[in-house]
């Protein structure tokens, strides 16, 4: 019974997480990618510091 209960219940969070995903306006539409604001560490998102120090 237990054994039911988790499989059905962690395909369930899946599947809600896949339907809220779907829903997104945004991911259709790249502009929306463009305009997100910048990082607040300020760290560019492609390459610079790996987060290492500074060794």
């Amino acid at each position: 019974m237990i054994d039911y209960f988790t499989i059905g219940l962690t395909h369930a969070l899946l599947a809600l997480a896949a339907w809220r995903l779907m829903l997104r306006g945004d991911l259709d539409n790249p502009i929306a990618r463009r305009k997100r604001p910048a990082r607040p560490d300020g760290i560019a998102e492609s390459g610079g510091q790996t987060g290492q120090g500074d060794a």
